[in-house]
């Protein structure tokens, strides 16, 4: 995997997430609302919320919006009920997209989405026609300027907690996990005072694939942007080369 810098592409989405963290805090707000429903307010006892917890502070989310968010999902009964959805297609030059969501109007996330990719030389396909080309893994990316510990003693505590595979590049380590013990892994390396730039679990790609079209580049840039910019749209997976100007 090494020469896909999943850190610079973390650090140029987060550059990007500053100008907006409005869209980040509404992601993870409603991240929090959907692990609330499903496993009750109390992180301690609910991993998936525990997870999410993690994913807010990364993210610099305020603890009193945090705490705020877990409130509100917990006691208001009448508060809006997102629906978890995910659309797949190709972007251009045969660029495969899945697209998560959350949302409380299905309808009208797949004519944003549908419209997204149409208006940008993209299609939406059926379920499962890009996916199996990802793997679902947990991801786990630490910064080595962070990090006091050798990549010897790193990769110990990562096996240790239970991670497949950890992966050294120039400016990062990228700890893999199974999506199933991802939560347990995350709490282990967060408990042995690992710092962590992201830790989510995530649709990594089997292959890249690269675009020399300056036109197509464009074009995927603008579908990619538009896709999430969307404010029902959680999280853009695709399998562009990360080093290509679309990302």
């Amino acid at each position: 995997m090494s020469g896909h810098s999943k850190f610079a592409n973390i650090k140029h989405k987060k550059e990007r997430n500053d100008a907006a963290k409005g869209k980040i805090f509404t992601i993870i707000g409603r991240e929090i609302a959907i692990a609330v429903k499903e496993g009750g307010p109390d992180p301690n006892n609910n991993s998936k919320l525990r997870d999410v917890v993690a994913k807010a502070k990364a993210a610099n989310m305020p603890n009193e919006t945090i705490a705020r968010g877990i409130k509100k999902a917990a006691g208001d009964a009448d508060s809006v009920n997102y629906e978890e959805v995910t659309y797949e297609g190709y972007g251009p030059n045969g660029v495969a997209i899945v697209v998560d969501c959350l949302t409380d109007n299905r309808n009208r996330t797949a004519a944003d989405v549908r419209a997204a990719f149409s208006k940008n030389g993209g299609n939406v396909g059926t379920p499962g026609c890009v996916s199996f080309m990802f793997d679902k893994k947990g991801q786990i990316i630490v910064d080595k300027e962070e990090c006091s510990l050798s990549s010897d003693d790193l990769m110990m505590a990562a096996l240790d907690a239970g991670a497949e595979d950890i992966n050294e590049e120039e400016d990062s380590y990228e700890i893999l996990t199974d999506p199933n013990s991802f939560s347990e892994v995350r709490q282990k390396l967060e408990e042995a005072g690992i710092p962590m730039a992201s830790a989510d679990v995530t649709m990594i790609p089997q292959n890249y694939v690269s675009v020399d079209s300056e036109e197509a580049s464009k074009q995927l840039t603008r579908l990619l942007d538009t896709l999430d910019e969307n404010d029902d749209v959680q999280a853009v997976y695709s399998n562009l080369e990360e080093n290509d100007s679309a990302e």
